[in-house]
């Protein structure tokens, strides 16, 4: 049969102090958070584990295992509040025009190296019927018959 293994927390100050029970033995610890009262915690299930085969450990937080389940995972899942960032305070130089920009000189326009290829028009149809003469189109001779027939019997009558 499984032996119960009890871990007990108990928060003095910053620190938390640990007791595990199991087995007919008992550890005891301290630790300086709830994170590291745990993991010392699972350290003792390994001494006693030896012992106690397939053993269940209940943590315990004021004779709580829902008390220890919460304040374990706000510990887990709260991240460190951020150092705040520091802004130095911008101060005048010395000599005003030393930091000023300096001016970019007026480049000149470059030069076209080459002559466009082809004049634009104004009417783009124009240029285009002017360069080739239109070829004769073929005459479409098709004929299509069309023959209606009922298809509903209300039709057919």
């Amino acid at each position: 049969m499984a032996v119960p293994i009890t871990a007990i927390y108990v928060p003095e100050d910053d620190d938390w102090a640990v007791t595990v029970t199991g087995g007919g033995k008992s550890l005891t610890a301290r630790a300086p958070g709830i994170i590291a009262a745990r993991d010392r915690v699972d350290q003792f299930v390994e001494e006693l584990s030896a012992e106690a085969k397939g053993a269940t450990v209940v943590h315990l937080l004021n004779g709580s295992a829902l008390e220890f389940t919460a304040a374990y995972m706000t510990a887990r899942l709260t991240r460190p509040e951020p150092a705040p960032i520091e802004v130095p305070e911008p101060t005048a130089p010395a000599d005003a025009s030393a930091e000023a920009p300096a001016e970019v000189p007026e480049q000149p326009a470059p030069k076209p190296d080459k002559k466009p290829k082809a004049k634009l028009t104004a009417d783009i149809g124009d240029a285009l019927t002017a360069a080739k003469p239109a070829a004769p189109q073929p005459a479409a001779t098709s004929s299509i018959k069309v023959t209606a027939a009922a298809s509903t019997p209300a039709a057919r009558a």
